[in-house]
């Protein structure tokens, strides 16, 4: 005790202790602190996807916090007499000559912009990757759906935030923006006349869209975010054994990897001064939206060439390669050109990512708990349906810029517009089958390595004049990966008859085409191949040529 009073000793100081002590009585946070230091963090760099969208995340707050002290919410006229000379004497709201104060009048003041944008758009990209991830290995799994489930409701809040705020500046960009999300509402067949009226107070544009906007972007969805965020990042994520590829060491019970302190907390740390330096880069050098070379919003405006962020871009496409098809209905115009992009496309793409994980454990009868992920090459069913929801995606986010390439490749309009009408249909089908078709190549290479081991490149001539090549067997951290026994990614479900009676799951019409899917899923699965067996057969090859 003397010795730690004098601070000779190895204990924290008195005052230190005594707090820490007080803190532990009442939360009880000592056995959740050491529990906490000690476990193990897989060293892989796909894990640190979710870290760049939380630590931009991070950003977003910062500099948004700082763009509020400047930015005035409202739509009301105002002659512009600021630095920029181009605009000067011109009329237009507050929102926008604020936004043009920020850009050249406050100091730093257009960087702080630019990071907040750059900040966002490595958000949405880290949470997409992230995503992607997590569905082409398996993350979603048991016990995992409820982190998934909250990953697809932060896929969206994030979407729709940015759509805000990018809205928020009232220039001629954003302004037709907000004009295409007004189209939409009207396109909601009974409700949706209400639905403008709610949101835009009157008739468009109105004097109250960006007002309201700005709340939902800085009060409301940031909120529900910062309550999402550590619950899917933090506080799940510690309460279940951390995911891991298969590997030497791993197993579905145990993890190899580094404590959280003081290993991981330090590489984290840096990381985040990586992200944010990455970010600033961005931000100085990349100049991104201009608001003051689109001028002030003008609903009697006519462009070309208008484009989202690289995140609504999809929607946009829906929107572009859409017939002009619509009917009348009791009474009512249904507009299927806007309500088939706007809203059943997003319903079907998001109601999907949802879903997934319980459709697939229906499809495959598996309900063990996985703690090791799967390489997508071992499950290529899973693979090819994500790389043709990859490819639905992307077509739809190219279409968005059909003019763009019209106009840059001297062809027409219609040409591309048709052409992604196709690519959206056939598409998805050729990703599905290419990708299978890679998995299974991938795996045949796998079982190669396996049996024969490592090309050198070198040939050996033997005795009898035999050339062969000389091959080095995989060691043991190299072939884990392949031979090391998991839980299976699906359970065989299908009984053949038994005396003229069917099983109980395959009758009826639902369990027929479960279990035609459960063997479809099953096709191709990837089994670890032994390694054992492979070294006997070739020690008895060897044992040949010595007796020859």
């Amino acid at each position: 005790m003397a010795a730690n009073e004098d601070g000779g000793g190895q204990g924290p100081p008195k005052a230190l202790a005594g707090a820490g002590r007080a803190i532990d009585e009442r939360f009880g946070a000592a056995a959740f602190t050491r529990k906490a230091f000690r476990k193990a963090f897989p060293d892989h760099w796909s894990f640190l996807l979710g870290e760049i969208a939380m630590y931009s995340f991070v950003i977003i707050l910062l500099t948004g916090v700082f763009l509020t002290l400047f930015f005035k919410p409202s739509m009301n006229e105002i002659v512009y007499d600021g630095s920029y000379q181009a605009l000067r004497g011109v009329r237009m709201s507050e929102a926008y000559a604020s936004t043009l104060h920020i850009s050249f009048d406050v100091r730093g003041g257009l960087l702080m912009r630019q990071i907040h944008h750059w900040a966002t758009i490595v958000f949405m990209a880290a949470i997409v990757v992230h995503l992607l991830r997590n569905f082409f290995t398996g993350a979603f799994r048991k016990p995992r759906e409820l982190n998934w489930l909250i990953g697809i409701l932060l896929f969206m809040l994030v979407m729709l935030n940015g759509l805000f705020g990018y809205s928020l500046p009232d220039d001629l960009l954003s302004g037709t923006g907000i004009r295409i999300l007004e189209g939409v509402l009207l396109g909601i067949p009974v409700v949706g006349t209400y639905a403008q009226m709610f949101l835009f107070g009157g008739e468009f544009p109105g004097d109250l869209i960006i007002p309201r906007l700005y709340v939902i972007h800085i009060l409301l969805i940031p909120g529900i975010l910062l309550a999402l965020i550590p619950l899917h990042a933090i506080v799940l994520t510690w309460r279940q054994t951390h995911t891991q590829f298969p590997g030497k060491g791993s197993t579905n019970r145990t993890v190899r990897g580094y404590p959280f302190f003081p290993v991981f907390i330090a590489k984290t740390t840096a990381f985040f001064l990586w992200v944010f330096g990455v970010v600033t880069l961005l931000a100085t050098f990349f100049q991104i939206n201009p608001i003051w070379l689109f001028g002030p919003y003008n609903p009697g405006a006519i462009s070309a060439g208008s484009q989202p962020d690289w995140y609504m871009g999809w929607l946009e496409g829906a929107l572009r390669i859409m017939p002009a098809w619509e009917i009348n209905a009791w009474g009512h115009t249904v507009t299927f050109s806007v309500m088939v992009p706007a809203l059943v496309v997003p319903g079907v793409l998001f109601t999907g990512l949802a879903l997934y994980p319980f459709l697939e454990r229906w499809v495959t009868g598996d309900h063990q708990i996985h703690n090791l992920l799967d390489r997508p090459r071992d499950v290529p069913a899973r693979t090819g349906i994500g790389m043709g929801g990859v490819v639905f995606y992307a077509v739809l986010w190219i279409a968005g810029g059909n003019d763009i390439l019209a106009n840059t490749f001297h062809i027409p309009l219609f040409w591309t517009t048709w052409f992604f009408r196709g690519a959206i249909i056939l598409g998805p089908v050729l990703a599905y089958v290419i990708a299978y078709r890679i998995c299974l190549g991938l795996q045949h290479r796998d079982r190669a390595l396996i049996e024969h081991g490592l090309e050198t490149g070198m040939i050996r001539r033997s005795p009898e004049g035999e050339y062969t090549e000389v091959e080095h067997p995989l060691d043991d951290e190299r072939a884990a990966p392949i031979t090391d026994a998991r839980p299976p990614a699906a359970i065989a479900m299908g009984r053949p008859e038994h005396q003229g009676v069917e099983a109980p799951e395959a009758r009826g019409r639902l369990g027929r085409v479960r279990i035609a899917l459960n063997r479809r899923f099953m096709t191709d699965l990837a089994t670890p191949p032994s390694r054992t067996g492979d070294r006997e057969e070739k020690e008895r090859k060897a044992v040949e040529r010595g007796s020859r």
